[in-house]
């Protein structure tokens, strides 16, 4: 196979120096760090291919592959059959052993791309029976061929291979895709190179590639890569902008999604100025990316101030991304991801977390950037993208242009705090592993040394809402306190005792709620009321379509909370909340409502702020049984009373929540 050394005694064992680990666990690394890491993924990459190659031979020929898995891929059959057009892996491993003779930086290009990596691990699961795609496991597992084909193009080899098409397009990665008039979702192509001359035949028509395959040509049947240079000079940062490999997409493959021209553009000049932003205001991690950052997937255009982005373990190097608001946020997100990057690299080397037994329930956590409860893994690695973010934001917020400059304070101020209490939540639990414990407290070290930094008072206090607003919201919908303790409240305020049972402060149960709505609305809100403080966004926030201007999850009160019209926001409230159907959410609106009105009303504020979940199962409860609900202000302050609730509610709180 090709890449491998003869032996399998003369594989590397790879393992981070000392200085790169120290690095790794202050959520730094330079590139130096991903020089290690990619190393190290290389050879993960090869002995997956290697794993691959061995599954494959014992069917011989990738046209005999569906009986490798029995249920695996589709029900209509091996491929084609005819002659010259059988898919044949010992044909794609020997032309892939050509290019890396002949051409190794093509072959090298082509390994590491981030959909090489996607397929390979899909391939695998899929051969085995653990994953299931539309596409039959022939046309899976001949993607090798689609793989070396495209190689031996770029190294202008002569070859003949058969390759798979999928849906009436022939892909060959890192180069482009024809397109071929078929008549069935899955057939065979031949590709064929002769000095220079790349032809693409299949059973209909055939598409002869441009001498220049990876230029842009009047060919309306081919489609090149689209790759971008981020920086002139000496040092040019090349990038793919990924449009075309089925697998450049997770958790599934999907069709090839094209720019139009005004939307490359946009890509292309947000992308330098972002690129400009992180050599000035993070050049250590500018640096990884020089090397670690190989293409960027572009996403359907999101909410305003929502940006989607996300990563998967096995394409490192690629990061796919919505359309950003502007440049600092699409800095802000590829530092996000590329921290997902590194982690992932260092987890491939070792676990940061202990295995589980699969028959042990999953402990979940409060994850403050996201709606739903979060696994142990799944929380390490949130917490380790927003050090990122958090250190991106510290810096930017003394470079940006003056517009910008208070929504940068605000930004670090909500991640440092966010940051801080989640890293405090898993601090020396019990599974993580000797390199997960050194890797929380590197970061929090790291983290600590932030928590003095001067931020606006005005910025501070927005971010401090925010922050108790999504703590709150989460709380109420997804924790429930026991259920004898809420009978038992219910009948203490109908006598009219008066404080609530102490029951009531005892952990409560953590249920998730999958129907949760967007839970960061308050720092929505607040971006908008940083970014444009003339005020134009409030007559906008609250229409239905997020995409046209609107703020999903965020009531008319919400709006009124963001523009500091406490009184106008409880009133609003208070009557969703005497009502049917009223949201959810409305406790943790009313906390902060009652908040502004001081002393009269601390005890309800600082209960449904900490606390909401009381709030609501007592009030659903009194509801219940005597078809009337009781005056939510009311309920909130009498729950408020006594020493119990104090001293828990200063301690952090409970459940998930625990420190």
């Amino acid at each position: 196979m090709p890449g491998e050394p003869e032996a399998s005694g003369d594989l590397p064992f790879h393992q981070l120096s000392a200085v790169s680990l120290q690095a790794l666990s202050r959520g730094e690394g330079g590139a130096s760090v991903v020089a290690e890491i990619l190393a190290a993924e290389r050879s993960r990459r090869l002995l997956l291919l290697r794993a691959l190659d061995e599954g494959m031979s014992k069917g011989a020929d990738a046209s005999d592959a569906e009986g490798l898995s029995a249920g695996a891929g589709s029900s209509e059959g091996g491929p084609p059959q005819a002659p010259g057009t059988a898919i044949s892996h010992q044909d794609a491993w020997s032309l892939l052993e050509r290019v890396q003779r002949q051409a190794p930086e093509v072959f090298e290009d082509v390994l590491m791309s981030p959909p090489t990596g996607r397929w390979v691990s899909l391939a695998l699961h899929q051969m085995r029976g653990k994953f299931s795609d539309d596409a039959p496991l022939w046309v899976v597992l001949g993607h090798l061929s689609a793989l070396a084909a495209a190689a031996a193009a770029r190294a202008g080899l002569d070859f003949a291979i058969a390759v798979p098409v999928r849906r009436g397009l022939v892909q060959l990665p890192t180069l482009g895709c024809a397109v071929l008039p078929v008549r069935e979702q899955w057939s065979v192509a031949r590709i064929e190179a002769r000095q220079g001359t790349l032809r693409i035949t299949g059973e209909y028509g055939e598409v002869l590639v441009p001498r220049d395959a990876e230029a842009k040509a009047n060919v309306p049947d081919w489609h090149p890569v689209r790759r971008v240079v981020l920086e002139s000079g000496d040092r040019p940062k090349h990038l793919t902008l990924e449009e075309l490999d089925p697998y450049r997409t997770f958790p599934r493959p999907s069709e090839p999604r094209l720019l139009s021209a005004a939307e490359a553009g946009t890509w292309e000049g947000m992308l330098a100025d972002a690129w400009k932003i992180l050599l000035r205001d993070e050049p250590e991690s500018a640096e990884a990316m020089r090397y670690g950052l190989l293409a960027m997937v572009p996403a359907s255009t999101r909410e305003r101030f929502r940006p989607y982005s996300g990563t998967a373990g096995d394409a490192f190097g690629g990061v796919t991304a919505s359309r950003p608001d502007d440049a600092a946020q699409l800095a802000a997100t590829l530092v996000h991801e590329f921290q997902h990057t590194k982690l992932g690299g260092l987890i491939h080397l070792q676990p940061l977390v202990r295995f589980q037994p699969a028959q042990d329930p999953e402990e979940l956590f409060y994850a403050p950037w996201r709606d739903d409860p979060r696994p142990l893994r799944g929380l390490l690695q949130g917490i380790y993208a927003f050090v990122g973010v958090t250190r991106f934001w510290r810096v930017h917020r003394y470079a940006a242009d003056a517009g910008q400059v208070p929504s940068a304070h605000f930004e670090f101020a909500l991640w440092r705090t966010q940051v801080w209490s989640t890293l405090n939540l898993v601090r020396g639990h019990e599974r993580l592993t000797p390199l997960g414990r050194y890797v929380i407290e590197g970061l929090r070290e790291r983290s600590a040394q932030w928590l003095a930094d001067p931020v606006p008072d005005a910025e501070l206090a927005l971010a401090r809402e925010a922050v108790a607003d999504h703590r709150a919201r989460w709380r109420a919908y997804h924790l429930r306190p026991p259920a004898a303790a809420v009978e038992d409240a219910v009948r203490a305020w109908q006598r009219g005792d008066a404080q609530a049972p102490a029951g009531l402060a005892a952990e409560p149960e953590l249920v998730p709620d999958s129907e949760v709505p967007f839970l960061d609305s308050a720092a929505v809100l607040a971006r908008y009321r940083l970014s444009e403080p003339d005020g134009a966004w409030r007559h906008i926030a609250t229409q239905d379509s997020g995409v046209a201007g609107g703020v999903e999850g965020a009531s008319a009160a919400d709006v009124l909370l963001a523009c500091d019209d406490r009184a106008g926001a409880r009133d609003a409230l208070v009557a969703e909340l005497s009502g049917k159907g009223a949201s959810v959410a409305a406790w943790a609106g009313l906390g902060r409502a009652l908040a502004g009105e001081g002393q009269a009303h601390r005890a309800a504020s600082r209960l449904l702020l900490r606390f909401p979940e009381r709030a609501r199962a007592v009030h659903e409860a009194v509801e219940a049984v005597t078809g009337q609900a009781p005056d939510p202000v009311r309920l909130a302050a009498w729950l408020g009373q006594g020493e119990a609730t104090e001293r828990q509610g200063l301690s952090g709180g409970s459940g998930p929540d625990r420190p």
